[in-house]
């Protein structure tokens, strides 16, 4: 088992705009921000396109994927919420909190994905949106692949007995906690909170306030040998939660996150993080204000091997 991976899928957005349909639970999403949906969408293209540009000259193997104009699915940028890929080459289907997310979940990406990857099993989680029980892909669920530990904040997103499936399923170990945001509303994602490296985390563990479970989470670290790298609340709301980890075609690794999240850091904290790899950034403001979303959620990481 490795943590990181050079192969990606990354979903080119066509309609990219405010969903209006999960900024109940993200209050990531800026309203006041809010454009018109011709201009949200041109920036939002030019930063993926940037990025994706930008992760290739890294030696990052990036699959783009077009969006389809219907139906319309502004979220579609964040495939990582409705996919992930397994190095026991399984695949996994989510189910999504918003009616217009769920339609994200194409049966041809998976397709044109099974002719290059091997493919031994889909699990398919989507039948519980029926039952109004939720699990938003690795937005909910940071995995520690190598130590086969999931980290999940519980939310409208991450329904408990779902994550206790998960786990059972997949044979890891959960370490589930409340996150709240400065408004002691439960945090959307795991992944504004967390990320995880191979040799690190990064935490904001002032939005855990229950002291035992933040403490399972600091256990956690020490056991699995994970340097912990604590983000403040600030930092948090400027993405710096939202990081990835990748692997490049020269063995090397990159650690991918916004420009925003990057100008968030202290010094100490960028000493600590590239003692351990390169620090990526990119500008995406406009995704970050429209979609609540940052660079982690526009990455889902491919574990399968290839044919």
């Amino acid at each position: 088992m490795t943590q990181t991976t050079n192969n990606v899928l990354m979903i080119r957005p066509v309609r990219f705009t405010y969903n209006t349909q999960t900024a109940e639970s993200n209050s990531f999403q800026n309203e006041a921000l809010r454009e018109d949906a011709e201009n949200t969408q041109k920036k939002a293209l030019q930063e993926f396109d940037t990025m994706v540009e930008s992760l290739r000259k890294e030696g990052i193997n990036v699959h783009v994927i077009e969006d389809t104009p219907e139906p319309h699915t502004p979220d579609s940028i964040f495939p990582n919420n409705w996919i992930s890929f397994h190095q026991t080459n399984n695949i996994i289907l989510y189910p999504m909190q918003a009616e217009n997310r769920r339609l994200e979940r194409r049966n041809d990406i998976v397709e044109s994905l099974r002719e290059i990857y091997q493919v031994n099993q889909i699990i398919d989680f989507s039948h519980y949106e029926k039952e109004n029980k939720f699990l938003e892909g690795t937005g909910s669920l940071i995995l520690d692949r190598v130590n086969k530990v999931a980290y999940s904040c519980l939310s409208p997103r991450a329904n408990q007995d779902l994550l206790k499936e998960f786990g059972e399923k997949m044979q890891y170990e959960m370490i589930v906690f409340d996150a709240l945001d400065r408004h002691k509303k439960p945090i959307y994602h795991t992944n504004v909170v967390m990320c995880m490296g191979d040799n690190f985390g990064v935490i904001c563990l002032e939005c855990v306030p229950d002291t035992t479970q933040k403490q399972n989470i600091i256990n956690a670290f020490e056991r699995t040998n994970k340097e912990l790298i604590e983000i403040s609340f600030e930092q948090l709301e400027n993405f710096a939660g939202n990081m990835l980890q990748l692997k490049t075609n020269q063995n090397s690794t990159i650690l991918v996150m916004s420009e925003r999240a990057f100008k968030s850091l202290t010094n100490t904290q960028i000493e600590k993080i590239t003692k351990y790899t390169k620090i990526f950034h990119s500008p995406l403001d406009t995704i970050e204000n429209n979609g609540g979303g940052s660079a982690r959620c526009m990455i889902a990481e491919v574990f399968l091997a290839k044919k």
